[in-house]
């Protein structure tokens, strides 16, 4: 290592929300603290597992819809540790000419980010070490420039991202998004998912206090609050919905898991 380089603290003997996620996908990348703090989840919401899985698969599909109705530029911010399908392998797998960037705040997903650079030869993928709460630093970031073209469509993917982002009093996660929206141009798309604890609040205010007490803070948030996300952009069908219960693509999927065992909703909307 060049004795001039920045050492990066990957804070191993804290729990993460991306380890901790990456943990309930089945991932191996994720460490002792992340594993216990995740225990604790499981023990008061044993749904952690599929609410993950569920989520995941709403990505997935959200992102195929709109590659395939022709969206080729896509910022996924709040990328999380690699777990294949990534975003890129669905986009570029029905638009191998799409470009990708991610963004994430871990430093540990940074150190994974080569496995988020594997482009089709047609399209690219580019990584932008960056946290939600600076849309300016994501937005003028070089890797992002060089990437994206903003004066075309761009579909902005905010994967049950926003519930980090407390509000404190200031409606700062509902900024934030709309700054992110204001600066893509006309047919550019959010595709987002959000927790919520509106159908079992017990249960999700002890989740709270287990990320509080692991050094992270949390919001879930309503279905209003949640759609307001969405202000002056028409939502696709079927509108808000369950992350399950969005678009299935077996209808039986829409059924086989309980609203609170979600936890989590869902929408897509295209700017005018």
């Amino acid at each position: 290592m060049n004795e001039h380089e920045p050492v990066v603290d990957l804070q191993l003997d804290r729990a993460h929300s991306s380890r901790i996620y990456d943990y309930f996908l089945g991932g191996k990348t994720n460490f002792l603290a992340d594993r216990m703090a995740a225990g604790s989840v499981l023990g008061v919401f044993p749904a952690a597992l599929v609410a993950a899985r569920i989520n995941r698969e709403f990505m997935h599909r959200a992102t195929r819809l709109l590659a395939e109705s022709g969206l080729r530029q896509f910022l996924d911010i709040g990328t999380g540790i690699p777990t294949p399908p990534n975003l890129h392998d669905i986009a570029q797998g029905s638009a191998p000419d799409a470009r990708i960037v991610y963004t994430d705040n871990d430093p540990i997903v940074l150190a994974h980010a080569a496995a988020l650079l594997l482009s089709t030869p047609e399209g690219r993928t580019a990584y932008v070490q960056a946290d939600v709460t600076d849309p300016a630093g994501i937005l003028g970031a070089p890797q992002l420039l060089d990437t994206l073209d903003l004066s075309r469509p761009v579909a902005l993917s905010l994967n049950a991202l926003m519930h980090f982002v407390p509000d404190d009093g200031r409606d700062r996660a509902h900024t934030i998004v709309e700054t992110l929206k204001a600066a893509l141009p006309s047919g550019s798309t959010l595709a987002m998912s959000h927790a919520t604890a509106d159908f079992a609040p017990e249960t999700m205010q002890k989740i709270l206090k287990i990320y509080g007490d692991a050094g992270t803070r949390l919001q879930f948030r309503s279905r209003p609050e949640f759609l307001r996300f969405f202000d002056g952009w028409d939502l696709l069908e079927p509108g808000i919905a369950l992350s399950h219960q969005w678009r299935p693509d077996d209808p039986a999927d829409a059924t086989h898991v309980t609203d609170a065992e979600a936890a989590c909703y869902a929408a897509v909307a295209r700017k005018p």
